[in-house]
């Protein structure tokens, strides 16, 4: 299996799967119970792993707050911060094509007296800086914009978008995890005061996650319990976990310099490959503006799923929208949900069912590309062949 699904989670590293293996079974101890040998290692372990996370983004460790996802850090982010912030404003501003966990998140809170504002993007994907500038109220509380769209692979004006947030003195958060591992992160040149990222996505174990809080933030915790993560995230710490995204941040601080480029050659290589493929299939995202690796399109008369199903069958696993769409069910079951990205972005909502996304990472070959584009015109044209829309057409 040629594995072209990154965006949704990636191999571990062996080097984080080697440092993890101790936390298993020699060094199993309970982090809060630091009074004697076995606690204490693995809570300096987890401190350790703490400053590798925070050396990654620019922070400092007691600014990083330890989650088991990356859906769990937008949660305590935003529900933390407007639950502490309750009287300080019910506006809310995020983009029209955030991940779930934050759209679904705000959407709820309009039946508590909150007034959310989606902000369009282009056909890109990108937000338009003074959209931002022109909808931040007196009442503003909390913008949340994402990084890196996973679906797509824009890459979005965030350090702009963080710069207009302080010059209102509105706070700012960012959904990181789509980008870690494969674009630069900055807490300080983004202007952000709370930020998300995941482990799984840069080669690091499932299960671990991080939530950066500037200085100065508030937050309320979401579960009641002990005091572990400065009490924001009650519960034992995952040990093992940690310890593995720790060394992700590390060897990902090292080596992306190595790897990113090597990324980007194979995305120009699919790109231009696909370019010259069929006059009916169309790219998704911005064309530079875009996460390494990453390549998304739709082609039209035939279905995302579909495609999915023929392509594993020849032994490549990529994706049609995010991966946490495909629990999605239409009214009627039989029907297709269309992408609320791909139709934010102009995608005809009759034909979003057709999308493709491919998410290389560091494993990935040119000898992979190579197969796929090998395969793609056969399987393409037998699903064409199936379609009476393009039948009808043609």
């Amino acid at each position: 299996m040629i594995y072209l699904d990154n965006v949704a989670g990636t191999k571990p590293d062996q080097r984080v799967i080697d440092k993890m293996m101790p936390y298993f079974t020699e060094h199993y101890g309970n982090p809060s119970a630091h009074f004697y040998p076995i606690g204490r290692e693995a809570f300096e372990a987890m401190e350790a792993a703490r400053a590798e996370v925070a050396d990654f983004i620019g922070a400092k460790p007691d600014n990083i707050v330890f989650t088991a996802s990356g859906t769990e850090s937008n949660n305590i982010a935003l529900k933390g911060f407007l639950n502490h912030s309750a009287n300080k404003g019910k506006h809310i501003i995020i983009s029209e094509i955030e991940h779930f966990s934050v759209d679904t998140l705000v959407t709820k809170l309009i039946s508590e007296g909150y007034e959310v504002t989606k902000l369009k993007v282009d056909n890109g994907g990108l937000v338009n800086p003074s959209d931002l500038e022109n909808a931040i109220r007196k009442d503003t509380v909390l913008v949340s914009i994402q990084y890196v769209n996973p679906e797509i692979g824009t890459i979005q004006y965030t350090e702009k978008l963080g710069g207009i947030c302080k010059s209102k003195g509105v706070t700012f958060h960012v959904d990181a995890i789509a980008a870690a591992g494969y674009v630069e992160i900055d807490v300080e040149k983004l202007n952000c005061d709370m930020l998300s990222i995941a482990a799984q996505n840069f080669y690091g174990p499932k299960g671990a996650a991080a939530l950066y809080i500037r200085e100065g933030v508030k937050l309320m915790g979401l579960m009641d319990g002990g005091f572990q993560e400065k009490g924001y995230r009650s519960g034992t710490e995952n040990v093992p976990a940690i310890v593995g995204m720790g060394e992700a941040c590390a060897i990902a601080k090292a080596e992306m310099a190595e790897y990113v480029p090597r990324l980007e050659k194979l995305q120009k290589k699919l790109w231009e490959g696909l370019g010259g493929m069929f006059d009916f299939l169309n790219f998704t995202g911005h064309e530079t503006r875009r996460r390494p690796g990453h390549v998304s399109f739709w082609i039209e008369y035939i279905e995302g799923e579909s495609l999915l199903m023929w392509l594993s069958l020849k032994g490549f696993a990529c994706a049609s929208g995010s991966a946490c769409s495909s629990n999605i069910l239409a009214e009627d079951e039989d029907d297709l949900v269309a992408s609320s990205v791909l139709t934010a972005v102009g995608v005809p909502t009759d034909i979003c069912a057709g999308s493709l996304g491919v998410s290389m990472s560091r494993y990935n070959t040119e000898e992979d590309i190579d197969k796929l584009l090998e395969v793609l015109p056969e399987t393409v044209q037998k699903l064409c062949e199936m379609s009476p829309m393009y039948n009808r057409d043609k």
